[in-house]
């Protein structure tokens, strides 16, 4: 077989930590190793960290690829193979710490505010369109390319590039193997032990089964876990924080989880942190007690904002410094794996936010749904899964109502869709009544300005 050397672009890949570990993984197979690496982001300072570090992650692991940096993005996607999306509109200033301040003056408290909440809507809002131009781009220039999705919120921004794009995209997330890992380590089993199926919505995915293999067949763990979530929210296991960058962690508390477990019958992948925001169950101003039993922490986002943002110019000091090498360990992430399948025809099987179109049959067609997908030469395949327990498909309905509002707000140009999300979104109905939260959108478009699409203004 003739080995190519594909071009993979990496659009945002100022995200010089999240750029070097794909990288690693990506340059470490051999089939890789000489690719064309296009980076691309529209801040020069950044980009030029990311093409010194990518450099010294090839020498890491002995590839020879070709590294081209540019701010010019049509130029990065030109006879693109492989295109990876990792950006953030508008950063942490302005727009994080307006979607968690200007609702917080409303009463309205959040915990990470990326995926669904009047957070998750303002950001789909900002996101959207600049993925629509690079999709649109990609039809001119590199129209066969697959599109790698990292960015949040994730389904929304996936089910507007499939319905304006005709460019296969998959969206990736790395919550379904990190919990799985998780799991493991809570109760005790090897992860190289352990077989799981899941499916569901982005960051609302659940294991329909957690299994361990052994000499004598699959042995199911379910009864482990339950043992874990019967000693109750106060011994929950702790979560450290990965985005610390001096080693430390802050101890997050699991408790949510394991409680939407014990009253679900299945376990979810995404962290606690996330879910409380995404339930109306956990969260309320007039209950701190919930607060604390369950260890919710409140603008966790924020802070781990302001710590990545603090140690940034260190660590970036320490990456570019002269003679210095970068140590290269394998992720979990799925993006080197899917494009080394797509390139060799090794099949692989990772889980994967593509359109429902049937493949869970209890929920919409025209959603965006997170399911195991075949990948091979001939690009994804994802797998029917039929019909999920009903009251999970009902949670995930909650949450896919609110994306599909905020879709047709985008794409009909009708403002109202935008208060009609935040309505019907569990947290922010819980808290607030309907003049409250019109009048929290209403400061929330006007604080983001030019960052929302114009047809959406005031």
């Amino acid at each position: 077989m003739n080995q190519r050397n594909p071009k993979i672009v990496f659009v945002g890949a100022g995200s010089t930590v999240f750029t070097k570990n794909l990288l690693g993984d990506i340059l470490s197979s051999p089939e890789l190793a000489s690719s064309t690496i296009s980076l691309f982001d529209i801040d020069a300072e950044r980009l030029r960290s990311s093409e010194v570090v990518a450099g010294k992650t090839a020498a890491a692991v002995g590839a020879t690829p070709t590294i081209e940096a540019t701010t010019d993005r049509r130029t990065a996607l030109a006879d693109a193979d492989h295109v990876i999306t990792m950006f953030q509109i508008g950063g942490y200033e302005p727009s994080t710490v307006v979607d968690f301040e200007v609702p917080k003056q409303h009463g309205l408290r959040q915990t990470i505010a990326d995926t669904l909440g009047v957070g998750g809507i303002m950001r789909a809002l900002r996101t959207v369109p600049v993925l629509l131009d690079v999709a649109a781009d990609m039809e001119e220039l590199c129209g066969d390319a697959k599109l790698l999705q990292y960015v949040n919120p994730m389904s929304i921004n996936c089910w507007a590039i499939n319905r304006a794009s005709s460019i296969e995209t998959i969206g990736l997330c790395h919550s379904v193997q990190h919990t799985a890992q998780q799991l493991a380590e809570d109760i005790n089993v090897p992860m190289d032990e352990v077989r799981y199926s899941c499916a569901g919505i982005n960051h609302m995915a659940f294991y329909l089964d957690f299994q361990r293999q052994t000499d004598q067949g699959l042995i199911d763990l379910y009864p482990e876990i339950a043992k874990v979530a019967a000693l109750g929210p106060e011994n929950a296991p702790h979560r450290g924080d990965p985005t610390r960058t001096d080693g430390g962690t802050v101890g997050l508390s699991d408790a949510v989880r394991y409680e939407m477990y014990q009253r679900l019958g299945y376990f979810v992948t995404e962290s606690s942190e996330h879910f409380a925001e995404y339930v109306p169950y956990f969260i309320k101003r007039d209950r701190p007690d919930l607060i604390e039993k369950f260890g919710i922490p409140l603008d966790e986002y924020p802070r781990r904002c302001e710590r990545q943002i603090e140690g940034w110019e260190e660590l970036r000091d320490e990456l570019e410094a002269e003679g210095s090498e970068i140590e290269v360990n394998p992720s979990v992430e799925y993006g080197a794996a899917i494009i080394h399948s797509v390139e060799t025809g090794q099949p692989r099987v990772v889980y994967g936010n593509v359109p429902n179109d049937g493949l869970i049959s209890n929920l919409p067609d025209d959603c965006v749904v997170e399911v195991p997908c075949l990948i091979d030469h001939n690009g994804v395949q994802p797998v029917k899964m039929g019909a999920l327990p009903p009251q999970l498909t009902a949670l995930m309905q909650t949450n896919i109502n609110v994306q599909s509002l905020t879709i047709e707000a985008l794409f009909s140009g009708n403002r109202d869709h935008i208060y009609h999300a935040a309505m019907l979104d569990p947290h922010t109905a819980a808290e607030l009544d309907l003049d409250q939260i019109w009048a929290m959108v209403d400061d929330l478009l006007d604080a983001h300005g030019d960052y929302i699409p114009e047809n959406l203004r005031a």
